[in-house]
């Protein structure tokens, strides 16, 4: 909690239920003019924030304290009757999904096994620099003897998305860094690989409606902006393989419905891309369409995850074998009869399940990155 000149302003979560009970419920006062009587008993009063006497240097601080309030999921209304008082409402807080991050590990990327004792190896509380609420879509990276992971970090204060990075000695236990990357709109899935001696990455940004490519110019903590290989579209989670010469990218491209997989190739990373013949490959299947995670190769199959959004967003993840792929052809199936990661009976990944990459260690074995979610 941050105690500023006029009033505290709320830092998180967990700061809004401090908030809660200690605010005055509404019973027996004067509602605001925007709170239904139905309503009341879900918001209670914080205080006041008056502007009389102070000066213009001290008005424009309060009313910026105001505004961060505002940014703070508070309700900040004006006296009807007092026009330099300002009072301050708190919402009750409601149970929100949190995702975090585990490790699985197998002897193929579709048969992995939880580590319950240990997971998960990442929560919202291991960020150090930002407020985070969630930590989710996991990416590994094994580099000159070290492991990387790159994810999806929601800050509370700016409601998006940003690219954290956490590193490893044994792809088991796992220390958070540092945001990496962030933009004006919202990261997440930060699909990263190696290819013509760089690494790259390219995290979903939807928001943007553009697929856009990112460069690391000092690994792993600094990027470029390359350029857009998509635009004009909503693509979520676009997931790129090099296969049999050929660049190959899918993303779903639907919005909320995510039922809609496209499919586009392409002679190099940076293009052009052009949309295969048969895309959208996937339409009216939010069972099968979004990706779920990086694209590999395993015992002679090429594999798709994808994310299963029925009943709901995030409910678990199906492995999809790639049959043909080629300029004029596309065909996949399904690999196994139901999900290879799914919620769990509690904990951590009671809710579900969205994501996973695997990454194959030397001695043959898979280790993965997954995340899940629960209620809080």
């Amino acid at each position: 909690m941050k105690q500023a000149r006029h009033c505290r302003i709320p830092e998180g979560p967990h700061d809004l239920r401090r908030l809660w009970s200690e605010a005055t419920p509404l019973a027996g006062r004067p509602l605001p003019d925007w709170l239904a009587a139905e309503d009341a008993d879900d918001y209670r009063w914080l205080g006041s924030v008056s502007l009389a006497g102070l000066s213009d240097e001290e008005r424009g601080q309060a009313e910026d304290e105001c505004g961060e309030l505002e940014l703070a999921r508070l309700v900040v209304d004006d006296d009807p009757l007092e026009g330099q008082l300002r009072h301050v409402y708190i919402n009750r807080p409601r149970p929100e999904p949190v995702w975090s991050i585990g490790i699985h590990e197998g002897d193929a990327p579709w048969s992995l096994s939880d580590r319950p004792q240990e997971n998960p190896v990442l929560t919202a509380a291991s960020v150090t620099d930002v407020p985070a609420t969630s930590v989710a879509d996991p990416f590994l990276l094994f580099r000159d003897g070290r492991w990387f992971m790159f994810f999806e970090v929601v800050n509370w204060w700016t409601w998006k998305g940003e690219i954290g990075l956490a590193t490893s000695g044994d792809g088991l236990a796992w220390r958070y860094e540092q945001i990496v990357l962030t933009e004006p709109f919202h990261l997440s899935y930060p699909y990263v690989f190696e290819a013509d001696d760089s690494i790259y990455m390219i995290p979903e940004t939807s928001q943007a409606e553009a697929v856009r490519l990112y460069r690391a110019t000092r690994f792993p903590t600094e990027w470029e902006y390359v350029g857009d290989l998509l635009q004009g579209l909503p693509f979520a989670d676009a997931s790129v393989v090099r296969h049999q010469g050929r660049w190959w990218l899918f993303a779903e491209t639907s919005g909320d419905r995510n039922d809609t997989l496209r499919l586009y190739h392409a002679d190099a990373l940076a293009g052009p891309w052009q949309e295969h013949p048969q895309s959208p490959v996937i339409q009216g299947d939010a069972e099968n369409a979004r990706p779920a995670g990086r694209i590999v190769a395993a015992g002679g199959r090429l594999l798709r995850f994808a994310q299963n959004c029925r009943p709901a967003y995030g409910t678990d993840v199906r492995v999809r074998e790639i049959v043909r792929l080629t300029t004029s052809e596309f065909a996949e199936q399904p690999l196994g009869a139901g999900p290879i990661l799914g919620p769990a009976r509690a904990g951590w990944n009671a809710g579900g399940m969205h994501h996973v990459d695997p990454l194959q260690i030397p001695d043959g074995r898979w280790v993965a990155a997954v995340d899940g979610w629960r209620m809080e």
